[in-house]
């Protein structure tokens, strides 16, 4: 019997077997399908795929092995009694401390003494080697050729403003400010009174007339320029054109004289913590003038005159805790290709605060001359959601001070703060005579001399009230201040920053900071709910409902990013859907910005800790007890006692608030600078060094893996 026959068999009798010579049907690479149910992938999973940690993993093992080759030299070419013991530890840290007494370093070989420190601000620029014990303070202005100086521009309109009659006339003193700010001046100085006898301090009936009678009939007396012993050394203006420069920084700056030939303008690049847009009709020249100052204050004061020898410095920039990214981004491209430093790093104003004062948890309050900032800083780290910055600070007292004292009939009544010589006059009189003590509140006798190029020396007496100490207290009733044109010129030529894959704003938000701006201005989140409402294509049902605000919902940390393929939506008003959220967000963004963010310093400081602590009592009692103020535009006598005083009558059942100071008697407007020089010199702890390489290659991106905080 035959068996079976395969169908292979029977294909080969036919002649249909197939036949394979091992060659592939094309030439194009065969991939394979992915397992979708179980795939994965190493792209960027790894340190060594990613360039700045890559970096620094080379230079670790670089250090090990140059250290390495010196212990085996050493070893080589001791003695036995010589070599170390096997059980000790030699991998020592470069900022360890040397406890064998040798002396410490200084000059070129001090540690620091190769890394800058910079700290902007509005008013000025604080400046030194990391090895320096204080900062060199600079005026952050520069002045250019003009067509005519910042006080003769707008028909020399003067500052503060006064108002006029029809035909051009000024005002009586009483009215030249508006009725607002008379009704307002007015009333505090009625609450000042009932306090002070609340407090059993003598209050005289007629204080106000006696210094308004007396100021009205006080006429300055003249003194020639050769018998003042104080006179001032104005900055001479060559008589030949070809030699006259182009610019000045500095002091040098402030002490031009207004009738120069040629004719100088003022410009502060930085205002109010931004950059000044309202001074500048392009935006390369802000970053210029920016970064002439820096350069200028480098050659000048630390004397480092060569540019080229710049690359062997690292830089440690202060920026502010709620910032811009691209500020950030600007001035990182500055210091590395304009400047040309080796390597810098950057630093949030509140850390570096706990750094320079040796504070481990801490609510740092710093007020400066335009803005006021605030955030909780916990074991090295700033609290995001704490974040508050406020647009008033030193120079609004300033102002605030000198409408008091004309309103109260000033003899000086041409002052101009749009002057040079006005406005380093309106600061020595704010320094030397404001107070926030009501033991020192009483009818005083005071004397200021006028210094002016080309002229005579003025000396007058005047006197004063509750004028040095209500316009203190403009930090806690910030609507006395002049709010009008802070602003003026706001995003006309710098854009926000845009998420290239969402295409929203990604500049950095608090929750703090969003309902500081919904205390001022709640109609902001009722026009941001009808974006949100619009873009969803639906109608409100609840007006007001809690939680339903998209600007608390871009100010949520954990919120993760859009998908375009995924769950739909609810049907809930609450949630945004899909090509919705990008539109409100940058709606929302658009209404923080027509918002100046303004509440009274103790309600922004108590809010900034709730929304640090999320509750948390013992916290809130932490923080409570640890708060520091820093800044220039706190140094007023009895300001810590007077805040102390405002925040235990808010928050009674703390009764251990206490407003600390820097310790080591260190001075509170170089605390920050002080930090961020602790900061320069952690060599081996201090991975946030971005260098050229890095930033040839990943330009800002490198940000994201070198800033101490959330990118």
């Amino acid at each position: 019997m035959v068996g079976k026959r395969s169908g292979k068999a029977l294909l080969r009798e036919e002649g249909l077997e197939r036949t394979d010579n091992n060659m592939d049907l094309t030439t194009w690479p065969q991939v394979n399908m992915i397992n979708q149910k179980n795939y994965y992938t190493e792209y960027l999973k790894r340190d060594d795929q990613i360039l700045p940690l890559r970096l620094l993993q080379e230079e670790r093992r670089n250090r090990m092995t140059t250290k390495a080759k010196d212990r085996d030299r050493e070893l080589a070419g001791a003695t036995a009694a010589e070599l170390t013991p096997v059980g000790a530890d030699i991998d020592m840290d470069d900022d360890a401390v040397m406890e064998d007494g040798t002396e410490p370093l200084t000059g070129q070989d001090a540690l620091g003494s190769k890394v800058i420190v910079i700290h902007p601000g509005s008013q000025n620029l604080r400046i030194g080697l990391a090895s320096d014990a204080l900062p060199k303070t600079v005026p952050m202005v520069i002045a250019r050729r003009w067509k005519m100086s910042e006080s003769e521009e707008n028909g020399g309109e003067p500052s503060p403003k006064r108002r006029r009659t029809d035909d051009g006339n000024e005002l009586e003193p009483e009215k030249m400010f508006g009725e607002d700010f008379s009704s307002q001046y007015s009333k505090m100085c009625a609450e000042l009174k009932v306090h002070m006898r609340a407090n059993k301090r003598r209050v005289l009936p007629n204080s106000k007339e006696l210094i308004v009678n007396y100021n009205k009939r006080a006429p300055p007396e003249t003194i020639s320029e050769h018998n003042d012993p104080l006179r001032i050394d104005w900055t001479e203006i060559p008589t030949n054109p070809k030699e006259v420069q182009d610019y000045l920084t500095g002091k040098e700056a402030l002490r031009i004289p207004e009738k120069s030939n040629p004719r100088y303008k003022l410009f502060w690049p930085l205002q109010r913590g931004w950059f000044n847009e309202s001074q500048y009709s392009q935006k390369k020249n802000i970053f210029d003038d920016f970064s002439t100052i820096v350069e200028e204050a480098i050659k000048s004061q630390l004397n480092l005159r060569r540019k080229r020898d710049w690359t062997q410095y690292g830089c440690v920039f202060v920026v502010p805790d709620l910032y811009e990214r691209r500020y950030i981004s600007q001035i990182l491209e500055m210091l590395i290709r304009d400047l040309g430093f080796g390597k810098v790093c950057f630093i949030q104003e509140s850390l570096a605060a706990t750094f320079g004062a040796g504070y481990s948890i801490s609510c740092i309050v710093d007020v400066g001359a335009q803005k006021t900032s605030i955030c909780c800083v916990e074991e090295g780290m700033c609290l995001e959601q704490s974040r508050i910055n406020l647009k008033f600070g030193g120079a609004d007292v300033t102002d605030t001070f000198i409408r008091m004292m004309l309103y109260d009939h000033f003899p000086y009544q041409e002052i101009n703060l749009n002057r040079r010589y006005d406005f380093l006059l309106a600061e020595e009189l704010k320094l030397k005579f404001c107070t926030m003590n009501e033991s020192d509140i009483s009818p005083q006798l005071f004397e200021f001399h006028l210094r002016a190029s080309g002229q005579d020396t003025r000396k007058y007496t005047f006197k004063t009230y509750d004028e040095v100490i209500l316009a203190p207290q403009g930090y806690f009733q910030p609507s006395i201040f002049d709010n009008s044109e802070k602003l003026k010129g706001r995003r006309k030529l710098i854009d926000r920053s845009y998420d290239i894959y969402e295409g929203g704003t990604n500049d950095p938000t608090s929750s703090a900071q969003s309902e500081v701006i919904l205390m001022i201005s709640p109609s902001v989140s009722s026009t941001i709910e009808g974006n949100s409402d619009t873009a969803n294509g639906q109608i409100p049902a609840t007006q007001g409902k809690p939680g339903s605000s998209l600007l608390r919902k871009l100010n949520d940390s954990d919120r993760m990013p859009i998908s375009a393929t995924g769950t739909p939506a609810p049907e809930d008003d609450d949630t945004p859907a899909l090509g919705g959220e990008n539109g409100a967000a940058t709606s929302a963004s658009s209404a923080q910005d027509n918002v100046l963010p303004i509440i009274p310093l103790d309600e922004a400081i108590l809010t900034s800790i709730r929304y640090g602590t999320k509750g948390d009592e013992r916290k809130t009692r932490d923080f409570l007890m640890s708060i520091m103020v820093t800044g220039g535009g706190a140094q007023i006598p009895g300001f810590n006692n007077f805040l102390e005083e405002k925040l235990k009558a808010a928050r009674p059942q703390y009764k251990e608030i206490t407003i600390g100071i820097p310790p080591r008697e260190l001075d509170p407007q170089g605390v920050i600078w002080k930090g961020g020089s602790v900061f320069g010199k952690l060599r081996g702890t201090n991975d946030s060094w971005i260098g050229r390489l890095e930033f040839d290659r990943l330009g800002a991106r490198a940000l994201a893996y070198k800033c101490m905080w959330a990118w």
